[in-house]
């Protein structure tokens, strides 16, 4: 199953598939067809935390996929990395799940003070007891180690940039503040930020599916690189060069 979460990082990748045929559930939109003679689902998820881990538990119960990639653009957290590089996601990270500390009115807020909350530590979550700190931790889901080699041994058909292993951050938060993202990319080691992987990463892991995000630098304002969305595009392809090779392993 390939995911995208908007028309533009999914219908790129749709109109590569034959005989295709389209299911709905919830706000999700499945495109069912065959790449290569091969059954594929690509799922228009929709956009943000809540779309994505729905669509990801309505297709791996409806359709049982062998594998899920996450794939579109992102914003880059790291400066070296430039617009159309892609990251293939060795980590993925909920970047908005924080616990402020305890300030009174007039003290005011500071988003650089906030600490790390794991929304699956469900004893200690709200600071109570011994076990509150098992809470205060950052909580990592690790992309599939074949689908990163696979992807790996793929980076020099693609022309547009360099494809790198990194670490994506998701969370229902746009970042325009550079000091915010200098602070997730040094204490959470961001590469890029989007609004979907890691949650369905959670998903697919509580499944135990083999997981990957692949996202293409579509914008990064550390180092003035303006937004391209043509970048959609490239992602896709390069996506499709990925399940190729997987598909063509699977014959042989």
């Amino acid at each position: 199953m390939i995911q995208g979460p908007m028309p533009i990082e999914a219908q790129y990748f749709t109109a590569l598939l034959s005989n295709v045929t389209i299911e709905y559930a919830g706000n999700a939109v499945f495109y069912k067809g065959t790449l290569d003679g091969y059954p594929i689902v690509v799922a228009k998820t929709g956009k943000g935390l809540e779309n994505t881990a729905a669509a990801t538990a309505i297709g791996i119960e409806r359709y049982h996929p062998r594998l899920i990639i996450n794939q579109g653009t992102s914003g880059g957290h790291d400066p070296s990395l430039k617009v159309g590089d892609i990251v293939l996601g060795e980590r993925s990270v909920n970047a908005s799940s924080f616990k402020t500390p305890r300030l009174v009115q007039g003290e005011g807020s500071n988003p650089l003070n906030w600490i790390p909350m794991d929304i699956m530590a469900s004893e200690g979550s709200a600071g109570e007891g011994s076990s509150a700190k098992d809470a205060e931790k950052l909580r990592f889901y690790l992309g599939d180690k074949q689908l990163i080699a696979l992807a790996s041994s793929l980076a020099n058909q693609y022309e547009r940039g360099s494809v790198v292993k990194g670490t994506i951050g998701s969370g229902n938060f746009w970042n325009n503040e550079l000091d915010r993202i200098a602070w997730l990319n040094r204490n959470l080691g961001t590469s890029v930020e989007e609004m979907e992987t890691a949650s369905a990463a959670q998903i697919a892991h509580a499944y135990h599916i083999p997981f990957l995000g692949i996202r293409v630098l579509s914008n990064n304002i550390t180092n003035h690189g303006e937004y391209d969305p043509t970048t959609a595009e490239d992602c896709q392809a390069f996506v499709a060069k990925v399940i190729k090779a997987y598909i063509s392993n699977i014959d042989g």
